[in-house]
């Protein structure tokens, strides 16, 4: 029953951690609002037209793309840096993986997702 404390007391410290800070600065935050305040503020230039406008979803794709090779390339370090001491069946299946890798990227590429426009 002992390490059912420890989850628990986390759970406890996890809520009010977040919760705290949100009251912390409710409570203490400046409450002085103002038209100026109230405004849209971009870059310092004032706004021309509607400030709510849709990105691209390819813009999105391309980010998506970019954070899955960039999760795979942390997967392939520490095999790259061990790759000496392991078996056959170790650098095959690295190759396989590298293979996916490769048939995503062009997969990728003829369906435009990299192209930045």
């Amino acid at each position: 029953m002992n390490e059912w404390l420890y989850v628990a007391l986390f759970i406890v410290v996890g809520l009010i951690i977040p919760i705290g800070a949100i009251a912390a600065g409710f409570i203490f935050g400046p409450k002085k609002p103002n038209p100026i305040k109230e405004t849209t503020y971009e870059c310092g230039i004032e706004t021309v037209g509607d400030t709510w406008v849709q990105f691209k979803a390819q813009y999105y794709i391309f980010a998506l793309v970019f954070l899955v090779f960039d999760v795979e390339a942390v997967f392939l370090f520490p095999w790259a840096v061990k790759i000496g001491q392991l078996g056959l069946y170790a650098v095959v299946e690295g190759i396989i993986f590298i293979t996916i890798l490769i048939v995503g990227l062009m997969y990728a590429w003829r369906k435009g997702m990299l192209e930045w426009a």
